[in-house]
């Protein structure tokens, strides 16, 4: 029996109203864009694409939010949009409003984020994976280099006009070809800093939860360990790579520290808190090891003020990922992840709990 034509026929809400919590009324006559609220500066190539596509409120200045302006922008955005240096803690999840239900972080990492209270309250949470692999691996390579070589000490005795011509002795450093290098986390990373290393005639050696497939291993000609202790009192140089979990925090306790060489050198680009930094800034000034390489720190941007005494240490300001194009290409990645979910799929790159 067919529908009298009196009875009006209502057109179907999108998914992203019904999800997101849009009334009709709301809605209006045309579909809506959501409310995006962006918590940095992002490249402008992105915040353009991010205004055109969605309601974009945007932090032009980039000053950093408070847990104030964090938990009234969760009150109030439908889809929010962090960095790393955001602290999306319980507090700030238990003050977001019933329109939230997309969280989609500007970076790979998400220790920032409470995974589990965003899981409670129906959050869905994004990541940008994989598109930071080249750039992290190049200035790991780089911090290996320029720790061994001492090539920031050269650099400061250039500037300072110290430098009275050469000398036998003058600026020595640690050769890397045929030295032992052991990766700490072995995934996209550590297998993209394995194949520069292997260029510069490194041993590649690691440590895992599981061991890399073995085409993986063979073409990297790696070396499996699964003792960290036992790989840590083995190497010359030592990468940090794997992610910053509970599991992973202060992974390189003062124990293990004290299982390096004195001629080791070890590399951090990942997070700091994987390195008791107290037991690595003593060890630093006890001359306990060679060198080390640091673009991360445990309480960033704060770090131990004795690291900036020191010559054995190179210091970057978490710069490992900072290239164009893979700002850019975490931007792209972050607008996807929320026009998937707004169209009603499931975003591409969702963070769960159980993947960490």
């Amino acid at each position: 029996m067919g529908r009298p034509e009196s009875q009006a026929v209502l057109p179907s809400r999108p998914f992203w109203a019904m999800t997101l919590g849009l009334s009709a009324e709301r809605e209006g006559t045309f579909v809506r864009r959501p409310l995006v609220i962006v918590t940095r500066k992002l490249p402008d190539a992105i915040e353009t694409r991010m205004m055109e596509l969605f309601d974009a409120r945007l932090n032009t200045d980039d000053a950093p939010l408070d847990e104030a302006a964090l938990k009234a922008a969760a009150g109030e955005a439908e889809v929010l949009v962090p960095t790393l240096t955001d602290r999306i803690g319980a507090d700030v999840i238990d003050a977001a409003g019933p329109r939230l239900k997309l969280i989609a972080n500007f970076g790979t990492g998400v220790d920032h984020i409470d995974l589990a209270a965003a899981k409670a309250k129906g959050i869905t949470v994004t990541n940008t994976p994989g598109v930071l692999t080249e750039d992290t691996a190049d200035m790991t390579m780089a911090l290996i280099l320029a720790t061994a070589r001492r090539l920031t000490e050269g650099e400061r005795v250039m500037r300072q006009h110290q430098w009275t011509g050469w000398a036998p002795t003058f600026m020595l450093g640690h050769r890397l070809w045929g030295r032992r290098l052991g990766i700490v986390g072995m995934g996209r990373i550590g297998q993209a800093l394995a194949r520069r290393a292997k260029g510069f005639g490194l041993a590649i050696h690691y440590h895992n939860r599981r061991r890399v497939p073995d085409e993986v291993a063979q073409e990297l000609d790696a070396t499996y360990w699964e003792s960290l202790d036992q790989m840590l009192a083995r190497m010359d140089f030592v990468s940090v790579n794997c992610p910053h979990t509970p599991a992973t925090y202060h992974l390189l306790s003062a124990r293990r520290l004290k299982l390096l060489r004195p001629s080791a050198i070890i590399v951090n680009t990942a997070r700091g808190g994987v390195i008791d930094e107290e037991m690595l800034a003593q060890m630093l000034r006890n001359r306990d090891i060679a060198g080390a390489g640091l673009d991360v720190y445990e309480r960033e941007p704060d770090m131990d003020p004795s690291l900036l005494t020191l010559d054995n240490v190179v210091l970057l300001p978490h710069m490992s990922s900072a290239t164009i194009e893979g700002r850019i290409d975490m931007g792209e990645k972050v607008i996807l992840n929320i026009k998937t979910f707004v169209d009603g799929h499931r975003p591409p790159d969702r963070v769960l709990a159980s993947m960490l």
